[in-house]
């Protein structure tokens, strides 16, 4: 896939110059992370060593979790587009997730997990699209790569720090999984703040908002161009070659590692994805999107081999690495390809139904990962991702009408 733009003509940028706002969400993505990946980095092993779940439902909650959040992303993200704001509808996702956090410690039966998994991703779809959107109404067009890779860099500091100081406190509480939960509730409270305060929707004429006040119907749907959905078909076939992290963190375990020291598995992951993110994202606005999607989905390949055979806790860490470095030059780049080929009317709804797909996907590789843990083993759920990557990136090069260039607003 190319770009007629000549985007490697393209200055290069500095974050400085990106806006306010988008420096706001970014800091509440990342509190919210450091919040949600505390919890997830135990939560696989709460559900396993202490509510005695199997593999084939941790697969199954994560699934359905992250498939919950797409669908509800399908309707917020058109409705933003419908209301013409999107800033309190965010509010309102990440208020619901930070109300979940105090369950996960209380939880006594793998029910109350599903139910709070449920409404925390019920909260991730409805601020998902109409933030993303808003990503796109605040950052100036030739800027929306570095706005997409700044927003994902500093949600993924928070995905980086969630875990570590998982890490921490297990140490300090002695493994106890209950107590360490409940320090989530901190970060996620300063997220819902810090939107409030420092994030405001754009101005648009009156125009604009009767035109959007007239799109809240299926129809809409049809409005979305060709080369918009190519995008989401990609984002599907990248989502069914990966599967929940929850899996990278039973990995480690599986290796042997302590379980205060599981979480580390997540930091390293964090720690390329946080540092890949923003010149990913800004390569993105200088160079061709199907040279990055190959490179990602080479990262992927590498990870899953890594992983498969790892000899070690240490070839783990590498994986969750290589893992970490293909979300780096993938996620963003999608965001930004979503946001270009989608008509300004329809972003909210673009980047709903985007969702809604990979969120399906992603349902269908969990569980599927989940059943082959269990009847082959670690190996070979991460054999076939590998698999799997490397057939969608020959797809992707032999795909009629793979070099042609589509057009960017």
């Amino acid at each position: 896939m190319a770009d007629s733009s000549s985007p490697s003509s393209s200055p290069r940028v500095s974050a400085r110059a990106l806006p306010a706002g988008i420096w706001a969400m970014g800091f509440a993505s990342l509190f919210m992370d450091i919040s949600s990946e505390l919890i997830h980095s135990l939560l696989p092993l709460f559900m396993v060593g202490t509510l005695g779940a199997s593999m084939v439902a941790v697969g199954l909650v994560e699934g359905i979790a992250e498939a919950t959040a797409s669908i509800t992303k399908v309707f917020s993200g058109a409705l933003s587009d419908y209301l013409g704001k999107r800033k309190w509808l965010m509010v309102l996702g990440y208020g619901m997730a930070a109300l979940t956090k105090p369950i996960f410690p209380l939880a006594h039966s793998m029910g109350w997990v599903m139910a709070a998994r449920f409404i925390d991703r019920i909260g991730k779809g409805i601020r998902g699209a109409p933030r993303d959107a808003l990503v796109a109404d605040i950052a100036p067009p030739a800027l929306r790569g570095a706005a997409y890779g700044l927003r994902q860099s500093l949600d993924s500091v928070g995905a980086l720090a969630g875990p570590l100081l998982a890490v921490l406190l297990m140490l300090w509480l002695a493994d106890n999984l209950r107590l360490a939960m409940w320090f989530s509730v901190i970060p996620a409270v300063v997220c819902v703040v810090l939107l409030v305060v420092w994030v405001r929707d754009p101005e648009k004429p009156a125009d604009d908002a009767k035109a959007n006040g007239k799109r809240l119907r299926w129809s809409s749907i049809r409005e979305l161009p060709l080369q918009y959905w190519l995008i989401v078909l990609i984002g599907a076939v990248f989502t069914l070659a990966r599967f929940s992290e929850a899996f990278l963190v039973l990995r480690a375990q599986s290796m042997g590692v302590a379980m205060a020291l599981v979480p580390v598995v997540m930091v390293v992951m964090n720690i390329v994805y946080a540092a890949g993110a923003y010149p990913a994202g800004a390569a993105s606005d200088r160079m061709q999107p199907r040279t990055l999607l190959l490179l990602g989905l080479a990262l992927l390949v590498a990870a899953d081999v890594v992983l498969a055979t790892a000899p070690n806790v240490w070839m783990v860490y590498v994986g969750a690495g290589l893992w970490g470095l293909h979300m780096a030059v993938t996620q963003g780049l999608l965001s930004k390809l979503v946001a270009d080929r989608a008509p300004q009317a329809l972003l909210g709804t673009a980047f709903g139904m985007f969702n809604l797909v990979s969120g399906v996907a992603l349902l269908a590789a969990s569980v599927i990962a989940g059943w082959l843990w269990e009847a082959h083993g670690p190996a070979t759920t991460f054999w076939v991702g590998a698999g799997f990557a490397g057939l969608t990136a020959l797809g992707l090069l032999l795909a009629p009408g793979a070099r042609e260039a589509p057009q960017t607003r």
